[in-house]
């Protein structure tokens, strides 16, 4: 009942996720033959099924690009996240990953699953790698070098301090921000944007990620590895780990919460950067993963299943955003009804409940001034029940029952 209940209870998920379906065998009957290229698209929809989407409608030369470079971090990320990769060996990979795209025979077996197939078989990455545009190219060997430097330093660092907090994101993400801006403006598409915006877009993302999978990986074997800043979680604990004790509930969804109010001082930014995109298929490249961000949030605040188990978007939500978002009013919509959700669930008493406010009204306000909000949708959100959701419910009840009632009356 685990799907069909799911669709009962948001029949309104019902046609998105068939489109969803159908955009998903779409892009396996689109998979390019050549081999090196066949790996890189199969690998992109099995490490980020999500991403593989909403990166096939882009222009061919920027979807190559796009593809590789996601592979190409993706697989930095996968070396530095393999805990049991001694630093020894782990520490000039990292330094020197920039220069091995370039060579088509190297590979290096570390992470598992999806991960260890990527990077057992990078070659191909590589060989693709060589095919782009040298534009294309050197963005994508700068900001690689750039974040491998930044793993490099992190894996010698704790993260102690909200600026510690904040470069280690801008090292892992920021960047990706940055080179994605660089992408967009190699392609003749986009107008480059600026620094700060780029990496705001990256951090809220990468924040957004930290904070959902804190059970994820401070139970990460053989070791864990965290970057809860040690600013925010040493006012609430004596030690990270010990967030996920039932007797620290009330202080552990406090940490959390600060945690997100943190990550909400990106928001603003991010619709700035979104609301200065031009082409279609970039600005739904780079919206579809922002309102999932601000969803998350949403969902995660003041939740302690975050130390329970897992918190995510259900797959119909996902399938409604990637369904709907086709222009910035789409986002204002999504971005003021999720801060709501948001708000609706601060408790006056949290210790950082004011600033909490303060975030989300301000995410608000932005979207307000943007005169685009139809103010018979504010209130509705992905993950709440519409009119029209409670009509389908009775309708598909109806049926089910008028059903059950032909097939008995014919047994009889």
């Amino acid at each position: 009942m685990g799907a069909i209940g799911a669709i009962l209870e948001h029949p309104e998920d019902l046609l998105p996720l068939i489109k969803l379906k159908f955009a998903v065998r779409k892009i396996e009957k689109q998979i390019p033959t050549e081999p090196h290229w066949a790996f890189s698209y199969t690998m992109l929809q099995k490490v980020s099924r999500s991403f593989a989407i909403v990166i096939q409608q882009l222009k061919p030369d920027l979807r190559n690009a796009i593809c590789i470079f996601y592979l190409v971090l993706r697989g930095l990320d996968t070396v530095e996240d393999d805990t049991s990769v001694p630093n020894d060996i782990k520490l000039p990979i990292l330094h020197s990953f920039h220069r091995h795209i370039y060579e088509p025979k190297w590979h290096f077996s570390c992470g598992t699953k999806d991960y260890k197939v990527l990077m057992d078989n990078f070659h191909h990455v590589s060989i693709a790698f060589l095919e782009l545009d040298k534009g294309y190219q050197e963005a994508i060997e700068d900001i690689t070098r750039r974040m491998g430097a930044g793993m490099e330093k992190f894996i010698c660092k704790e993260v102690e301090t909200l600026d510690d907090y904040d470069e280690y994101c801008h090292y892992v993400a920021g960047l990706v921000g940055l080179g994605l801006s660089k992408l967009f403006y190699a392609s003749g598409s986009e107008k480059l944007s600026s620094d700060s915006l780029s990496n705001s877009m990256g951090l809220f993302l990468q924040k957004t990620n930290i904070i959902r999978d804190y059970l994820e990986d401070i139970n990460e074997i053989p070791k864990s590895r965290m970057f809860w800043p040690r600013q925010i979680w040493s006012k609430y604990a004596d030690n990270l780990e010990d967030l996920k004790d039932e007797k620290a509930s009330s202080k552990a969804v406090e940490c959390l919460n600060d945690m997100v109010t943190d990550a909400l001082r990106h928001a603003d930014d991010c619709l700035k950067y979104m609301s200065d995109l031009q082409e279609l298929s970039i600005f739904r490249f780079c919206a579809i993963p922002q309102i999932m961000a601000i969803g998350t949030l949403a969902l995660c605040y003041n939740n302690i299943e975050i130390f329970r188990g897992v918190v995510k978007l259900r797959r119909g939500a996902v399938a409604q955003v990637i369904d709907t978002t086709k222009t910035m009013p789409d986002v204002y919509h999504a971005f003021f009804g999720f801060s709501n959700l948001l708000k609706s669930k601060v408790d006056r008493k949290d210790p950082n409940a004011s600033l909490t406010l303060k975030r989300v009204e301000s995410i608000q306000k932005t979207c307000l001034d943007s005169g685009t909000l139809d103010t018979t949708r504010l209130y509705n959100t992905y993950e709440s029940k519409s009119m029209y959701s409670m009509i389908l419910i009775i309708i598909l009840v109806l049926l089910v029952s008028i059903l059950f009632g032909f097939l008995l009356s014919y047994r009889l």
